[in-house]
């Protein structure tokens, strides 16, 4: 009978490492499933160029974060500037009742840009993917000349 305890002991911490097992590997499972099933969705708050401009014909503030040289080539018509360096500082200047989509040359200060807003208290704001670039492509309006 002094035996069995051993044997039991041991089944036991075999059972459950084969359980800790298991489940590790659903974990990671699932980990794998959920990252393959966003990985082509667009970044959190970030709209199409054609939904940005739905927005923009919609009357939405469009803000424009990139630098005055680049703004002075070309922006859309009716928008704002505020480069990304500077919007930490002037987000008084945006306003906090309207809908914002916030645009750059190829999307990815505009991604940034809506992050700073978001954690200034904005609630209505997104990015515009691929910004004027794909903006200029689709054949939406632009003051001054695309490249």
């Amino acid at each position: 009978m002094a035996n069995r305890k051993p044997k039991r002991k041991a089944q036991k911490r075999q059972t459950w490492l084969w359980i800790g097992v298991i489940g590790i590997l659903l974990i990671a499972l699932v980990g794998i499933t959920l990252k393959s099933q966003t990985s082509s969705q667009p970044l959190s708050g970030e709209i199409s160029v054609e939904e940005a401009y739905q927005k923009y014909t919609g009357g939405a503030f469009v803000l424009d974060v990139r630098t005055q040289e680049e703004w002075d080539e070309y922006h859309a018509p009716n928008t704002t500037l505020i480069p990304l360096d500077q919007l930490p500082n002037r987000v008084n200047e945006v306003p906090k009742d309207q809908e914002i989509v916030v645009i750059c040359r190829s999307g990815n200060r505009s991604q940034v840009g809506s992050d700073i807003l978001r954690d200034a208290g904005f609630k209505q704001v997104t990015s515009s993917a691929g910004g004027l670039k794909a903006w200029s492509a689709a054949g939406y309006p632009i003051e001054g000349q695309a490249p």
